[in-house]
């Protein structure tokens, strides 16, 4: 009989491993085969019942397992879009602080343009009638001149020892006509060169602070660019001898009064960067290839290194002291020159100079009603 017959036999008998199994024609035999029979039918139900079971639990797992890989994908996708909406919504919060900034800036900008301009209006009226007046002193002078010269005729025609002619020749020479003939010509034509500088310095200052309409026309940039040199005159004077090289321009499609504040900043910019004594050079130069035009400003100052040279142009950032600058003045240049489409480039060297390079089209590829 087979060893694993045996055992179950003895497991049914439940008896000892050991223990002699009846002999084989014992009466309990017929009874126990058909026990054993039905066992290893149960057993293979059963068995059945487990594998379809496992098969079932098995399938069930895999489905959970795919629906749980499903649900970690979904949701890793949705951190990574909630990441990135998060650093979207952080840069918009950046920009809008930052067109905030500028805006303010802008504003007050255009508050001092204003303020700036009606000065301006205010000095031009008696500086008008300060040079009508020297006009009317020295035609009085002339006057004045052609008495005295008279007079001297008179007295020389008197006798030598005649109290008149004396009493002439001594208050000429004690007024010492002949000096004031030669030295008033030369106040006056001074006094009329000053206040002819000192319209020239407000009319500058009307063209420069010119209500902005944010309108784009033919404007010529090098009138400009020299009205602004005579704005910040008094900023670069005491640091930098100012070299201009100004060549023939095109008439440019832009807005002069919002490139005349990146000129202003750019040329303030490099005073600030000279120590003691310096040089600062504006050119101008016509590109007909690209049919552009370029605007340099060169300073000898101290330079900019590496690293601050790529953040120049972000809001607030500034080499300057504290109090001494608002990190505004080149980001509101960069927007205004981006705007007219065109590019500011910048090559620097700490301890040798800073060069800007204002690089504008000479016709706008988008109509300015469009941007």
């Amino acid at each position: 009989m087979h060893p694993l017959l045996q055992r179950q036999l003895r497991r049914y008998l439940k008896t000892a491993e050991d223990a002699p199994l009846p002999a084989p024609d014992a009466p309990a035999w017929p009874a126990l085969f058909a026990a054993v029979s039905e066992a290893y039918e149960q057993s293979d139900r059963d068995l059945d019942l487990i594998k379809r079971a496992l098969d079932l639990t098995s399938t069930e797992l895999n489905q959970r397992n795919d629906e749980l890989r499903r649900e970690l994908v979904e949701r890793k996708e949705t951190e990574v879009a909630l990441q990135r909406e998060k650093k979207e919504q952080a840069a918009l919060i950046t920009r809008l602080e930052d067109t905030k900034q500028q805006l303010l800036y802008s504003e007050k900008m255009a508050s001092i343009g204003q303020l700036a301009a009606g000065v301006a209006h205010e000095i031009n009226n008696p500086v008008g009638f300060v040079q009508s007046n020297l006009g009317s002193l020295s035609s009085y002078l002339d006057d004045l001149f052609a008495l005295a010269d008279l007079l001297e005729e008179v007295g020389d025609a008197l006798p030598d020892g005649h109290p008149l002619r004396q009493r002439i020749r001594a208050a000429s020479a004690e007024r010492d006509l002949e000096f004031l003939r030669d030295d008033v010509p030369k106040l006056l034509a001074e006094s009329r060169d000053g206040v002819a500088r000192v319209r020239k310095i407000v009319q500058d200052l009307r063209d420069f602070s010119h209500p902005d309409e944010g309108k784009f026309a033919w404007v010529d940039l090098n009138p400009g660019i020299a009205s602004t040199l005579n704005i910040v005159h008094n900023e670069l004077k005491y640091k930098a001898e100012v070299v201009t090289d100004l060549g023939e321009l095109p008439p440019i499609e832009a807005n002069l009064s919002q490139l005349n504040q990146v000129f202003l900043n750019l040329l303030v910019n490099a005073a600030h960067a000279i120590q003691d004594k310096g040089r600062i050079t504006v050119t101008t130069r016509h590109l007909p290839e690209q049919d552009e035009v370029c605007i340099g400003i060169t300073d000898t100052g101290c330079g900019i290194s590496r690293e601050n040279l790529a953040r120049i142009f972000d809001p607030f950032f500034t080499t300057k002291p504290v109090g001494k600058g608002t990190g505004l003045g080149l980001s509101l240049s960069y927007g205004i020159v981006q705007r007219h489409h065109g590019r500011i480039e910048v090559d620097s060297e700490v301890g040798v100079g800073t060069r800007f390079q204002v690089i504008l089209p000479v016709r706008q590829a988008i109509p300015e009603s469009q941007e």
